[in-house]
């Protein structure tokens, strides 16, 4: 019990609300901070007060300012993902679908300079994938809107001393999940930069699955280990299943990092539709219970 009580008293002192303010307010002006810096770059590229190599598309258009701060948005809400990463299997999941989406929509900030209104609009590979982006952004939304709804019905549990310990074991998976996290970010970022910098022998890694990649595999081992943490805690049927279910959706995401086109849509909305029926089938098994 002195290594459940150590988990919980670090984890309470790393996630305080205090260091969530603080966090949440720098988020804010670095985005705003972020932005102007992308704007200030857009334009001095634009009228040639430095010169600029192909591969930074990013510095063609001002929409693409606003793929710095979304970028930096999307580090808070993975902070938030470690965080709620304690409270349950769906509470985790449904933060991992909002940080897909918001790649997702991030994407498209991107992609707006690559549209060729030359052409007819089906004739450029860009413009069909803007409507391929764009839709899936829809799809992605509505189903996390049914998920979420779905999970705010489940029956709310008394955190029984069994509960606590598993709790708690789950909050030690955050505090070494943060830094293992915080390193492979930076180590992606500088292993990006190096082949962005330098010479490529091959085509540039997509600056979209940038850390992300390596995030969901991460992601993934620390959710198997704490579904196998869960044997320990419940041996019901319709929890596993239900539990190995949302890590097939962080497998269906991470695999659409490895994708394009409408294959990388398609594989982000069957995570979050299958999410969704599994939840569904849940509550559906779990109703006899309650009642």
């Amino acid at each position: 019990m002195i290594g459940y009580s150590f988990f919980e008293k670090t984890f309470d002192r790393i996630y305080a609300e205090e260091n969530k303010k603080r966090i949440e307010h720098a988020t804010l002006w670095l985005s705003l901070l972020g932005f102007v810096i992308h704007l200030v770059l857009i334009y001095a590229k634009k009228f040639a007060l430095f010169a600029a190599p192909a591969q930074w598309g990013l510095l063609d258009d001002p929409i693409s300012a606003l793929y710095t701060p979304f970028s930096i948005i999307l580090v808070y809400e993975i902070y938030l993902l470690v965080v709620y990463l304690p409270r349950s299997f769906t509470t985790s999941v449904s933060k991992q679908f909002e940080i897909i989406s918001l790649i997702l929509i991030r994407r498209i900030f991107g992609d707006f300079p690559k549209i060729d209104l030359s052409v007819e609009w089906f004739e450029s590979s860009a413009n069909v994938q803007l409507i391929y982006d764009l839709s899936g952004v829809l799809l992605v939304y509505f189903l996390i809107y049914q998920f979420n709804k779905s999970r705010d019905r489940l029956p709310k549990k008394e955190l029984s001393p069994r509960l606590r310990r598993f709790v708690a074991a789950k909050k030690g998976v955050s505090v070494f999940l943060l830094p293992i996290l915080l390193g492979t970010s930076v180590y992606s970022v500088i292993q990006w930069l190096k082949q962005f910098w330098g010479p490529t022998l091959g085509p540039l890694t997509d600056i979209n699955a940038v850390f992300y990649n390596e995030f969901f595999t991460i992601l993934i081992l620390a959710d198997v280990f704490i579904l196998l943490l869960s044997f320990r805690y419940t041996e019901r049927y319709s929890q596993l299943i239900r539990n190995t279910g949302f890590i097939i959706c962080a497998i269906l995401i991470r695999l659409s990092f490895s994708t394009v086109g409408l294959t990388n849509v398609v594989l982000i909305v069957s995570s979050v539709l299958f999410g969704l029926l599994i939840l569904k089938i849940y509550q559906a098994t779990e109703k006899p219970l309650v009642g």
